[in-house]
C-alpha cells in the first residue's frame, strides 16, 4: 500500500520541497439552484492526514464525491499528482490511485468478507482473480480481519467498517478519502480505528478524513479544513481552527 500551511495553499504545490498529491482549485458544484460547493480551494501533500469538518449539509461528502468522480464539478479544477483529472471518470481516477469509503456502507450481500474486499482489487485495479485473492488476504491480516469466509451478516459494525477500508486499500491507493468511518463505534473501537488509520498512513497512503468526532480530528489530523454552506471558512491545525470565531459560530459552539 502506499501536510498544508495555515495560509491558502491552492496553487502552492510544494511544502518542504514536496509536490502536492491533490490540488483543488476554485471548485463549485451546483444541484439546480443550490450551490453545494462554493469556490473551494486547498491542497494535500503526500503523507498528510487532513481532516474535513463542518456542520451537516456543509458540503463535505459532496466534496469527496466530486474528488472521487461521482459528481462532475460545475466549475473549477482537480489536479492529482500534477495531472488535471477534472473530466476523468471515477474508475480511471481509482486506477490512478484515488480511493474512498462511503458514509453508508453497502457491502455486496451475496459475497463473503474476503470476496467483498476482492471487489476493489478486481474492478478498481483490474487485478486477476488470483492476484486479488492474495492481496486481499494480506490486507485482511494487516487489518486484523479473521475468518474471512464469513457472511456479511455475521460481521460486527467494526468489522464492516474495516472491510470498507480494506476494499478501498485493495485498489492500492495513493490517497484515501474516509467518510465518517468512526460513526457508530464505541470508545475502544474508535481507538482501534485511529490506530489503524495511522498504520495505513505509515504504509505511505495520504488520508483525508471527514469526521464529526472532534477528539478523533484533534488526535489524528495534522491540519483541518472547515466547510460551511459549501464554503471553506477556515484551515490550519485543529487547535488554531477550533479557536476561530467563525468556526465556533458555524459548527463547534463551545470549546470541545
Amino acid at each position: 500500500m502506499r501536510s498544508i500551511e495555515h495560509q491558502d495553499p491552492t496553487m502552492t504545490n510544494q511544502m518542504a520541497g514536496e509536490m502536492a498529491v491533490l490540488e483543488i482549485d476554485s471548485l463549485v458544484r451546483r444541484f439546480g439552484g443550490l450551490a453545494a460547493l462554493r469556490q473551494v480551494s486547498f491542497a494535500v501533500n503526500a503523507h498528510e492526514v487532513l481532516g474535513i469538518i463542518g456542520p451537516n449539509g456543509a458540503g463535505k461528502t459532496t466534496l469527496i464525491n466530486v474528488i472521487g468522480g461521482i459528481y462532475p464539478p460545475t466549475s473549477g479544477r482537480i489536479l492529482f499528482q500534477g495531472r488535471d483529472i477534472t473530466e476523468l471518470p471515477a474508475h480511471l481516477r481509482c486506477r490512478l490511485g484515488i480511493a474512498r469509503t462511503f458514509q453508508i456502507v453497502r457491502p455486496v450481500q451475496g459475497l463473503n468478507l474476503l470476496q467483498n474486499i476482492m471487489v476493489g482489487s478486481l474492478f478498481g485495479r483490474g487485478a486477476s482473480l488470483k492476484e486479488a485473492r492474495s492481496q486481499s488476504l494480506g490486507i485482511c491480516q494487516f487489518m486484523g480481519l479473521s475468518r474471512v469466509d464469513r457472511a456479511i451478516a455475521k460481521l460486527t459494525v467494526l468489522e464492516i467498517k474495516k472491510m470498507e477500508i480494506a476494499r478501498a486499500l485493495s485498489t492500492q491507493p495513493r490517497i484515501l478519502l474516509l467518510d465518517e468511518v468512526m460513526a457508530g463505534l464505541n470508545v475502544d473501537e474508535t481507538r482501534e480505528m485511529i490506530d489503524l488509520v495511522r498504520q495505513v498512513c505509515a504504509q505511505g497512503v495520504t488520508v483525508c478524513i471527514i469526521e464529526h468526532v472532534m477528539s478523533v480530528i484533534r488526535e489524528l489530523t495534522e491540519r483541518v479544513i472547515v466547510l460551511d454552506h459549501g464554503e471553506k471558512i477556515a484551515q490550519g491545525p485543529y487547535e488554531e481552527v477550533s479557536r476561530d470565531p467563525r468556526v465556533i459560530g458555524a459548527y463547534l459552539g463551545e470549546e470541545e
